[in-house]
């Protein structure tokens, strides 16, 4: 064997180790619960008497409940993540919102399904985060970018199972079932080890884990926004377009019945070949930037797309969902761009916090576009929005350093 081959062969076997596999796995279940609530969300809230419009706006409410559990989930789990380690966060977690979701099963009251979906919430918040922040630690920086790859492009294709799922059982059987594979990942990651980085960093006398101090300086702030504000447009994306598809098919009169489970498969269809395509690129390119960029340009004309199809049949609307879910397949660079932003007594804060702020930055968005179609219409509300998302996207893109090269062994020190 050539030493070219055996690098390479080092390589896949570094990429394709436990603690990118189990990351990719625990992804994979929290993006099948994240998803799953806006795929039953019609039948469910069915299911315990609800009917009309209440379909939509209860939806809103408990979409919203979920985010703002998974908001404040993401600032608890970063600080333990920075103070405790990332596996414990990883454990801590998934054991969380696989509860939640066993619990979900039960509901027959709004109350109680808004507040599990809190705590689903909140548990959610700390698997992505953890998992981005292991790989990129304890890969080489050559080849990081391949391992945050591999999370993603797995741990979104949990959508697809999540419909695959609400098809074949009710919904109160789906969150079971999500409750029992979470529960059954945690005996896996026994076998994982910690990240070399924090253990070189655990006996040592610094701040870690100090969320207050991405504000007490002005570079620390601005990095810490800019990465939050770069992914707007996936929430936008999934929040609005992808969840209310069946009211925005009927809007534009296309022709065949539109389901949210469907256009949530398509969707998430888009994003496993966008994270694949996303993440060699960003090796082949040695960019981050320049990868965001481009997607974000996909996802400007997806939009576009989106809203002139008028009269198109389900079968094309499913293609253009897909689309939509391509353009915002950059999620797993996102991720990584915020963990390369900072020093390790602060990576796991900031890397579980940003993805969870931009889920959160859902509550907003969906707020904002409940106005903007009462006044403007549902249509033109959503566009106004999504320009909105886009061009606060871009901004922050230009205000953030590439990171490819970025040696992440070092420490944030605060004066």
């Amino acid at each position: 064997m050539t030493s070219t081959s055996q690098h390479s062969a080092t390589t896949l076997r570094q990429v394709l180790g436990l603690p990118v596999i189990v990351a990719a796995l625990g992804y994979f279940v929290d993006i099948y619960d994240l998803v799953l609530f806006s795929i039953v969300r019609v039948p469910s809230l069915k299911g315990i008497g609800l009917a009309g419009q209440e379909l939509i706006d209860q939806g809103v409410f408990l979409l919203n409940m979920q985010m703002a559990g998974m908001l404040l989930g993401g600032i608890l789990w970063g600080i333990l993540g920075d103070r405790k380690g990332r596996l414990k966060i990883m454990f801590g977690s998934i054991f969380i919102y696989s509860l939640a979701n066993l619990a979900n099963a039960t509901v027959h009251s709004i109350e109680a399904y808004a507040a599990l979906r809190f705590l689903a919430g909140v548990g959610l918040a700390g698997e992505l985060g953890a998992g981005i922040t292991l790989v990129s630690e304890v890969l080489h920086r050559s080849i990081r970018g391949y391992g945050t790859m591999i999370v993603a492009t797995v741990g979104v294709s949990g959508a697809i199972l999540a419909n695959f799922v609400a098809k074949q059982f009710d919904w109160r059987t789906a969150f079971v079932i999500g409750g029992v594979l979470g529960l059954m990942l945690l005996v896996l990651r026994l076998s994982v080890a910690e990240s070399g980085m924090f253990k070189g960093m655990e006996s040592r006398e610094m701040s870690k884990g100090n969320f207050l101090a991405l504000f007490t300086s002005r570079d620390r702030s601005g990095r810490f926004l800019h990465s939050i504000l770069i992914g707007l447009p996936s929430w936008f994306v999934v929040g609005v377009l992808i969840t209310f598809s069946p009211e925005f098919a009927k809007v534009l009169n296309v022709q065949g019945s539109v389901s949210a489970g469907n256009a949530v498969m398509y969707c998430y269809l888009g994003l496993v070949g966008g994270d694949l395509a996303s993440g060699v690129l960003s090796q082949l390119l040695q960019s981050r930037k320049k990868v965001v960029f481009l997607f974000l340009l996909i996802t400007v004309a997806a939009v576009g797309v989106y809203f002139s199809a008028a009269g198109v049949s389900a079968g094309v609307f499913y293609a253009i969902c897909c689309l939509l879910g391509f353009g915002i397949g950059y999620w797993a660079i996102f991720v990584t761009v915020a963990a390369e932003q900072f020093g390790t007594n602060l990576r796991a804060t900031v890397a579980t916090s940003v993805p969870n702020f931009v889920r959160g930055m859902t509550i907003p968005i969906t707020m904002l576009f409940q106005v903007a179609r009462k006044s403007l219409g549902i249509e033109t509300g959503a566009i106004v929005v999504g320009v909105l998302t886009l061009v606060i996207a871009l901004f922050s893109l230009s205000r953030l350093q590439e990171t490819f090269h970025k040696d992440l062994d070092y420490f944030e020190e605060f004066i």
